[in-house]
């Protein structure tokens, strides 16, 4: 497995990747990197924990959103299915990312 060095709000993470993955991973760090930038400028959260979890929550939100205005054809639990994301997967990335930060969830 390949691994890739990534910048979220100023602190460098390297995290794994399945070969082919560079491109969604860079769009997931993306994501997340706007969004916590978002909830630190507005200035009322410092630590970056409390940033990290808001930031995961609303994204979960968003992705709870898109799911239920979704046809109720394909399953979101699905994993085989294309596009679709194993939220577990994610989450035990972004605890191994924060590594000695401590764990979200």
């Amino acid at each position: 497995m390949k691994q890739l060095e990534v910048t979220i709000l100023g602190q460098v993470y390297v995290l794994a990747c399945p070969e082919g993955g560079e491109t969604l991973i860079a769009a997931a760090v993306a994501r997340v990197d706007q969004e916590m930038t978002a909830i630190r400028s507005a200035g009322k959260v410092k630590a970056r924990e409390r940033i990290a979890v808001l930031a995961a929550l609303n994204l979960a939100y968003q992705l709870a959103e898109r799911a239920a205005a979704a046809p109720a054809a394909a399953p979101v639990h699905d994993k085989s299915a294309p596009g679709d994301i194993d939220i577990d997967a994610l989450l035990r990335r972004v605890d191994d990312a924060l590594g000695d930060d401590g764990q979200l969830l």
